[in-house]
């Protein structure tokens, strides 16, 4: 059975998502994030100590998108996927990998700079040009779904899901109101999906049992070596 390591509303959601939609079965280990500093005991199992990582029999992977590229891949055939035979190939490679270069990775520096580093080693001018950085990509994804319900393909894919959890990142930041109409009603769209209720609903269960708080500790000092 596949294991996935994962923290509130880290990047890991994005997995634990995919495996919803699928309805694939797995087991479930929620660490505090960051757990490298938090949860040292994990750096045994991942040295890089991020999340997620994902165990499927001797298959290890810690990139999210590559993750749900693969779980569509080796659940195919579902609408999840998009086969290199479809007109929308190029564009669901692009858009699955444009929600985590382009969307996720600079939110990251945002709240790396603003809240998880401690006072001393905070950067607010770093962190403001990596929200600018964002919010101009972000409105090429305006443009996109000005014109179509979703990423490519005519269908929710797996290019949304990896999309889709930038937008959540974008709120727990305080971003949404950057939002214009289109992606507004993008995040109503994918939000309102049983996968993506599951996927919370789970999330929120676990984190609660384990008394694990929803959003990042501040002043946990990520630039310390594991």
């Amino acid at each position: 059975m596949i294991t996935l390591y994962h923290c509130a509303n880290a990047r890991s959601f994005r997995v634990l998502w995919m495996l919803e939609e699928l309805g694939a079965p797995y087991r479930l280990e929620m660490l505090p994030f960051p757990p490298r500093v938090l949860h040292r005991e994990y750096l045994k199992i991942n040295p890089q100590g991020t999340v997620p990582l994902l165990v499927d029999g001797e298959t290890r992977m810690t990139e999210s998108a590559a993750i749900c590229q693969y779980l569509a891949s080796v659940n195919a055939p579902t609408s999840l996927n998009v086969e290199r035979e479809e007109a929308g190939y190029g564009d669901y490679l692009n858009w699955l990998h444009f929600g985590e270069a382009s969307l996720t990775f600079p939110q990251t520096l945002v709240l790396r700079y603003t809240l998880l580093e401690p006072e001393d080693r905070r950067q607010p001018q770093a962190a403001e040009d990596y929200a600018q950085f964002f919010f101009v990509r972000l409105r090429a994804l305006e443009r996109l779904l000005e014109a179509q319900d979703f990423a490519c393909a005519g269908r929710f894919t797996t290019a949304d899901i990896s999309i889709g959890y930038a937008l959540l990142l974008a709120r727990v930041l305080g971003h949404q109101e950057r939002f214009g109409p289109a992606v507004q009603q993008y995040w109503k769209r994918l939000s309102s999906r049983a996968g993506f209720e599951r996927a919370m609903a789970v999330q929120d269960a676990e984190a609660a049992r384990q008394g694990i708080q929803q959003l990042p500790t501040p002043g946990t000092g990520l630039g310390r070596r594991p």
